[in-house]
């Protein structure tokens, strides 16, 4: 066991309320045997989920199951919440001191955690786009589901974090077409980065085998109804939270036998769940990341003091991104700024 005298507080942010969040101070207990220290170098945002917990938007009735594995109070809040997270291991067992790792654990300078919960981010894969591991797991889990074989005509609606990610590990796939789909047609500039077709709604490709929605939005489902070809299948990646949506079920959706399933990573994909693990999973997703391709998902950066600004902005539409980059002070010490220990308030 390496042992190390580690600080005696971290400090963490969470959501206090309806689009309230801060930064509070907290005790941080020494590694047990089995736990490692972990100094945190980069976060990143998961918009689309983390923005359902700002706004207080989780529904009762999956709190649980949507909890985050590292996840600290209870929805709506106060939470802790977020997955993204590499840091470097300051003390553990033998073998773990100064690897850098990946960990699905809030934004959090310094945390404690059982190695098991840890991911080594391998050789060519540089500790900033290693914070898109959370976000290539996803996409592996719906893949995983969706089953692509070789000739498929497939189209993944809604060219944002997950979709473009979707699209992209799909790209190496022998399909025989495949189509980003978005309204903003600014995106085909983000398509042609990851190396896929682009295309508007209006000018889709019909008879598809396969569609991924990822856009989160009623019109996309709607339009993949539309698109997929008879006794076709639509995975529907995104997450809804308390919206309701209608869809036109008396139409493509009876007549042409289709079917709508859900992905979703909190269990590995059923076609690979007797046979891979949540963590070979993830190993899996921080390999694919050696691809320099995915920089292009790094849209922005904050430092962690910025965080409760940074969540507000992004929910207000006054700062736009796909993956928004957290960046944590790199002294060894903690910081004994009187200031970071009361709450840092930011509020609409």
């Amino acid at each position: 066991m390496t042992t190390s005298q580690g600080p005696a507080t971290a400090t963490a942010y969470w959501t206090v309320g309806p689009e309230q969040g801060e930064l509070r101070s907290e005790e941080l207990p020494a590694p047990g045997p089995g736990e490692a220290l972990v100094r945190t170098l980069y976060s990143g945002i998961s918009k689309g989920t983390e923005l359902v917990v700002h706004h207080a938007s989780v529904p009762e009735c999956v709190a649980g199951a949507m909890a985050a594995p590292n996840q600290e109070g209870d929805f709506p809040y106060p939470v802790k919440f977020g997955y993204l997270t590499v840091g470097v291991v300051e003390a553990g067992p033998d073998g773990w001191a100064g690897r850098t790792v990946f960990c699905l654990y809030p934004h959090q300078d310094r945390f404690v955690v059982p190695v098991q919960s840890l991911t080594v981010i391998p050789d060519g894969v540089p500790s900033r786009r290693a914070v898109l591991t959370g976000t290539v797991e996803t996409a592996v889990n719906g893949l995983w589901e969706a089953g692509p074989r070789l000739g498929d005509r497939v189209a993944v609606i809604g060219a944002g974090l997950v979709g473009g990610t979707v699209a992209r590990l799909l790209a190496g796939f022998p399909l025989a077409r495949l189509q980003l789909i978005d309204v903003d047609p600014a995106k085909r500039a983000f398509a042609d980065a990851l190396g896929v077709d682009f295309s508007h709604p209006d000018d889709a490709l019909p008879d598809c085998d396969i569609v991924i929605h990822c856009s989160a939005s009623q019109e996309g489902l709607e339009r993949s109804l539309q698109l997929v070809g008879d006794e076709g299948d639509i995975i529907e990646m995104s997450w809804y939270a308390d919206r309701r949506i209608s869809l036109p079920l008396g139409e493509d959706f009876h007549a042409r036998r289709l079917s709508i399933r859900a992905s979703q990573v909190g269990k590995v994909a059923r076609a690979r769940r007797h046979r891979r693990t949540n963590a070979e999973r993830l190993a899996l997703a921080v390999s694919l990341l050696q691809d320099p391709v995915f920089d292009v998902f790094l849209t922005g950066s904050s430092e962690f003091a910025e965080l409760p600004d940074v969540v507000q902005r992004l929910a207000d539409g006054t700062l736009d991104a796909l993956c928004h980059v957290i960046e944590y002070p790199s002294d060894e010490a903690p910081s004994t700024d009187p200031s970071i220990a009361q709450p840092i308030e930011a509020t609409r």
